[in-house]
């Protein structure tokens, strides 16, 4: 069960960041895609909810 959830955030994480780099904001006044940390961890919180449902 840990593992998957690690896993989840860690897939979420690289989503997250893969989301920054390709579509990401471009005027920077996005919240979440303006900063690629913000995107990590985003993802990286979304892939924890999901695999700890």
């Amino acid at each position: 069960m840990q593992l998957k959830v690690l896993t989840g955030a860690a897939i979420g994480g690289l989503l997250g960041f893969l989301y920054y780099k390709f579509i990401g904001c471009s005027t920077g006044t996005c919240p979440i895609t303006s900063k690629p940390l913000n995107s990590i961890l985003y993802g990286a919180v979304m892939g924890f909810l999901l695999t700890n449902s």
